[in-house]
C-alpha cells in the first residue's frame, strides 16, 4: 500500500513540476502583456497603435502557412518520449520546413511591393512575412518540446522570447522612440532570438546528419495529411473572431480598430494563464485509459466554470483602473463588458473541448464546428459591420459566436464520452447573460451596482451546483496519478 501512495505521490510531483513550469512561462506572459496594454496605448498615438494591433492581428494568422505539418507532427507524436524518436528524420524536417517558409515569405514580400500602394501596409505585409519564418521555423522544436512533454525547455524558450520583447520595447520607449515599426522590429528579434534557443534546445535534431529526401518527404506528406485537418480546424477558429475584426478594420478607421483591438486584448490575456494548463494535458490525457476520459472530464468541467465565472469580478477592478490610465481610449472602454467573457468560451474550448477531441484524434469534427460557426461569423459581420454598421452589435457578436461553437462543440463530446451536461449550457449561459447584462445596463451607474447584482448570481449558480463542485473537488486528486 505505501508503495502504490508512493508511486502516486512521485506521479503527482512530476505533474505538478511539469504544471509549474507551463504555469510560471505563462505568468511570465501575461505579465508582460499586461504591461504592454497598459503602457504601449498610453506612449504612442492613437493611429500608431491601431497599426501596431494591425501587425499582431496579421501575424496571429502566419502559422497556417505550415499548412499543418507542425500540427502532424504534434498529433502523431503526442504522448511519445524525445529520446525514442528519429532525431535525422526530424532534423530533415526541421530544414525543409525552413525552406518551405522563407519561399512563402518571399511571395508574400513581392506581392507587398508590387501591389501594395500604402506605405504602412506595405511595410506591415513585409514584417509579417519575416515574422512567419520565424515562428513557422520556432514551431517545429516547440512542438516536438510539448508533444514528449518536455515542459521545462518549452517554458524557457517562450519565456526567453517574450522577455526580450518586452525589454526592447520598454527600452525604445525610454529613449522616446514610439514608433510602431521600431516596436514591431523588437518584436521580431526577440522571436529571432527564441528560434536560436529553440535550435539549441533541440540540437540533437537541428544539427544531424538528414535521412533520405525519399523518405522525408514521406513523413512530410504523413504529417500534413494528419495535421491538415486540424490546421483547418485552428484557421476556422481564429477566423471565427477575425471575420468580425475583419468587418470592423473595414467599415470603420484603423483608429477603431487600434482601440476594439485593446479591448479584445484585455479579455484575451486571461487565455495566456488558462493555456498553460493545456500545455501540460495533452501529452498527459494521451497516455491514459480512455475508459477514464468521461470522468476526467466531469471533475475538471464544474471547478473550471466555477473559477471562471468567479474571474468575471476581476473585470470591474481592471475596467476602473484602465479607465483612469488609458484616458484617450475610455470610449472604447465600454465595450469591455461584451466581450470580456469571451475568455470563458475560449478557455473552455482550449483546455478541455479542443484538448479531448484532439486525444480522441477527431479533428475533422473540429472542423465541422469551427466551419459552422465560421459560417455565423460571417453572416452576423454582413449584418452588423456592412448593414445594420452598428458597432456594438459588432463587438456583441464576437461573444454569440463563441457561445454558439462551445456549446456545439461540447454537445457533441459530451455523446462521445457518453455524458450528460445539457443543464449546465444553459445555467451558464444565464449567468454569463446576467453578468453581461448587469455590466452594460450599469455602466453609468456606481460601480457597485452591477457588482453586487453579478455576485449574487454567482453565488445562486455555485449554490445549484455545490454537489458537483464538491464531488469533482474530492476526485480532483486522482487526476495526477495518471501514468507518466
Amino acid at each position: 500500500m505505501k508503495r502504490i501512495e508512493s508511486k502516486i505521490n512521485v506521479k503527482t510531483l512530476a505533474f505538478l513540476k511539469d504544471f509549474s513550469y507551463a504555469v510560471v512561462s505563462n505568468l511570465v506572459s501575461l505579465l508582460i502583456s499586461t504591461l504592454v496594454v497598459l503602457i504601449v496605448p498610453r506612449m504612442i498615438g492613437v493611429e500608431e497603435y491601431g497599426y501596431w494591433q494591425l501587425y499582431l492581428f496579421y501575424t496571429s494568422y502566419v502559422g497556417f502557412l505550415q499548412f499543418g505539418w507542425n500540427d502532424g507532427i504534434y498529433l502523431r507524436y503526442g504522448g511519445s518520449k524525445y529520446e525514442e524518436l528519429d532525431k535525422r528524420l526530424f532534423s530533415t524536417q526541421f530544414w525543409l520546413l525552413m525552406i518551405s517558409q522563407t519561399l512563402i515569405a518571399l511571395i508574400i514580400i513581392g506581392f507587398a511591393l508590387l501591389y501594395i500602394n500604402d506605405v504602412s501596409r506595405q511595410f506591415i505585409l513585409i514584417m509579417v512575412a519575416l515574422c512567419l519564418i520565424l515562428v513557422g521555423v520556432r514551431a517545429m522544436p516547440l512542438f516536438v518540446l510539448q508533444a514528449t512533454n518536455k515542459i521545462k525547455e518549452f517554458a524557457q524558450i517562450t519565456i526567453i522570447g517574450r522577455v526580450l520583447y518586452f525589454a526592447l520595447i520598454c527600452l525604445f520607449l525610454i529613449f522616446g522612440i514610439n514608433e510602431y515599426k521600431i516596436m514591431i522590429v523588437g518584436d521580431l528579434i526577440g522571436k529571432l532570438i527564441s528560434l536560436l534557443y529553440a535550435m539549441y534546445c533541440c540540437k540533437d535534431i537541428v544539427f544531424r546528419k538528414f535521412t533520405t529526401l525519399t523518405v522525408s518527404f514521406k513523413e512530410v506528406i504523413s504529417n500534413v495529411n494528419v495535421g491538415i485537418n486540424l490546421m483547418f480546424a485552428n484557421i476556422a477558429s481564429l477566423l471565427i473572431v477575425g471575420i468580425v475584426r475583419f468587418g470592423i478594420e473595414h467599415s470603420w478607421d484603423v483608429t477603431t480598430f487600434g482601440k476594439v483591438s485593446l479591448t479584445l486584448s484585455i479579455s484575451n490575456m486571461m487565455m495566456i494563464f488558462i493555456n498553460a494548463v493545456g500545455i501540460v494535458m495533452f501529452p498527459m490525457l494521451r497516455r491514459i485509459d480512455a475508459a477514464k476520459l468521461s470522468k476526467i472530464y466531469e471533475t475538471l468541467s464544474p471547478i473550471l466554470m466555477m473559477l471562471f465565472l468567479g474571474l468575471l469580478l476581476s473585470y470591474y477592478p481592471i475596467k476602473m483602473i484602465l479607465s483612469s490610465w488609458l484616458v484617450a481610449y475610455s470610449d472604447s472602454l465600454i465595450f469591455m463588458v461584451l466581450v470580456f467573457p469571451m475568455f470563458i468560451y475560449e478557455g473552455k474550448m482550449a483546455l478541455l473541448i479542443n484538448t479531448y477531441l484532439k486525444t480522441l484524434r477527431k479533428e475533422k469534427l473540429m472542423l465541422r464546428i469551427n466551419l459552422i460557426s465560421l459560417v455565423l461569423s460571417t453572416l452576423l459581420t454582413v449584418l452588423t459591420s456592412l448593414v445594420i454598421k452598428n458597432l456594438t452589435l459588432a463587438i456583441l457578436s464576437i461573444v454569440i459566436i463563441l457561445a454558439f461553437r462551445t456549446i456545439l462543440a461540447e454537445w457533441y463530446l459530451s455523446k462521445l464520452l457518453k455524458i450528460s451536461i445539457n443543464k449546465d449550457f444553459l445555467l451558464e449561459l444565464i449567468v454569463i447573460s446576467s453578468f453581461i447584462l448587469t455590466g452594460w445596463l450599469g455602466k453609468e451607474r456606481n460601480l457597485w451596482f452591477p457588482i453586487m447584482l453579478y455576485f449574487i448570481v454567482y453565488m445562486a449558480y455555485l449554490l445549484l451546483k455545490r454537489k458537483n463542485i464538491v464531488h469533482a473537488i474530492k476526485v480532483l486528486k486522482n487526476i495526477t496519478s495518471v501514468r507518466k
